[in-house]
């Protein structure tokens, strides 16, 4: 069978390894908002130096390594693997030979204790794949086009029956035989309709504008 499908748009709930790799081996791009999508514009996101994407990056003689905020060295000590409901993860491990006397430990290690962790080292786990993933995904929805197929996703039906019911309180039809209910929704899905297209039409004038 021949893919015809081009592009997916999904909310973040669908935002796996296991689904961005396959459509990735499928040639489809994937406009899939990440869980993390609105914490990665936050300060403490950007500022949180235990995290592997706020370090250096290094290679040396194709050994890939990180530098810490402190300026040590956490090279590559081990792969792991772990499998989920019938999918394997892989992970990076990655650590530092010695992290006495850094200053920065108490922001650096996870529930870093002083009393009780004082000869505790630095050590992160890293599935690359994912984090690669990811990132192509959150690449394509900052798009023009991610944007827009975003914009177009926010005025689909999903969530139209909750807006009717709760914004719009419209929760009882006004007749009672078939064909007037129908042609009553008729009219009222006509009307709503008119105000998804003239919503659309200000979110793509507005969007040519900023861009």
């Amino acid at each position: 069978m021949v893919n015809h499908l081009k592009e997916a748009t999904a909310d973040s709930c669908y935002c796996s390894e296991e689904n961005l790799l396959i459509l990735k081996q499928k040639g489809i791009t994937a406009y899939i908002k990440l869980q993390e999508h609105e914490k990665k514009k936050t300060r403490g996101y950007k500022e949180d130096i235990g995290k592997y994407y706020n370090m250096q990056y290094r290679t040396y003689e194709d050994e890939v390594y990180y530098i810490c905020h402190d300026g040590r060295e956490l090279r590559h000590l081990r792969t792991e693997t772990r499998n989920q409901n019938g999918y394997t993860q892989t992970y990076e491990v990655y650590g530092c030979s010695g992290c006495t006397g850094c200053e920065h430990k108490k922001r650096c290690l996870y529930k870093y204790n002083e009393e009780t962790d004082g000869n505790r080292n630095k050590v992160m786990k890293i599935n690359e794949r994912w984090e690669e993933l990811k990132e192509k995904s959150h690449e394509n929805i900052e798009s023009k086009q991610g944007i827009l197929n975003r914009l177009i996703r926010s005025i689909q039906t999903e969530s139209h029956f909750g807006d009717i019911k709760e914004n719009e309180d419209f929760r009882r039809f006004h007749y009672q035989s078939m064909e007037t209910v129908y042609k009553e929704f008729l009219l009222y899905t006509i009307g709503r309709n008119m105000n998804k297209y003239h919503r659309f039409e200000l979110g793509i004038l507005k969007n040519t504008k900023e861009n």
